[in-house]
């Protein structure tokens, strides 16, 4: 494991249009920065109101039905908690008390709440040179670009990292912020 000098928990939101690589820039960083010793939580945004994580008929969906607000369903290998209610109003603080003792937040979506956040660094997953010319006019700052789109061109403000051939870097990219040294 590395040492780490950086008490503090470092969040980074990954942001981009549908099919972009949000989620495997997410599992690239997870991967490596697990492998490095850094206790990793990742926050996923499912945009889709009718969304549950729940299975309807099994236990814990029959209590949220009776009316429980907090399920809390523990197995041999996890621990998951399911809370009930309208969750148009959480603040990033809310959500953050959620991953206690991570080293790192990777936060993937919340682009209404975290886009123009100036003190969230942004890696924004492209597919075109339009969604990068659109990502600079909405989200800051942007630490790092990923996704299918290959920035080979020299004029971006932020690195390019292909996480499916050259996700060490990235990570070694994150692990820099986490240690501090990019200012974040």
């Amino acid at each position: 494991m590395k040492n780490k000098t950086k008490a503090k928990t470092t969040i980074i939101a990954v942001l981009g249009s549908k099919e972009s690589g949000k989620t495997a820039t997410i599992e690239a960083l997870t991967r490596e920065l697990t492998r490095r010793g850094y206790k990793v939580a990742a926050i996923k945004h499912i945009p889709e109101k009718e969304f549950t994580i729940d299975k309807k008929g099994k236990d814990t969906w029959r209590f949220a039905e009776a009316g429980a607000k907090t399920i809390i369903s523990i197995s041999p290998n996890e621990i998951a908690i399911i809370e009930k209610g309208d969750t148009s109003d959480l603040s990033l603080n809310i959500i953050l008390e959620k991953c206690q003792n991570s080293d790192v937040i990777l936060i993937e979506g919340f682009r209404k709440l975290l886009g123009e956040n100036p003190n969230v660094p942004k890696i924004v997953a492209v597919k075109s040179r339009e969604e990068v010319d659109e990502a600079l006019k909405i989200f800051k700052p942007i630490i790092a670009f990923t996704g299918p789109y290959l920035a080979v061109e020299k004029d971006l403000p932020a690195p390019y990292f292909d996480v499916f051939r050259k996700s060490a870097e990235l990570a070694e990219f994150v692990e820099k912020i986490i240690r501090g040294k990019k200012g974040f």
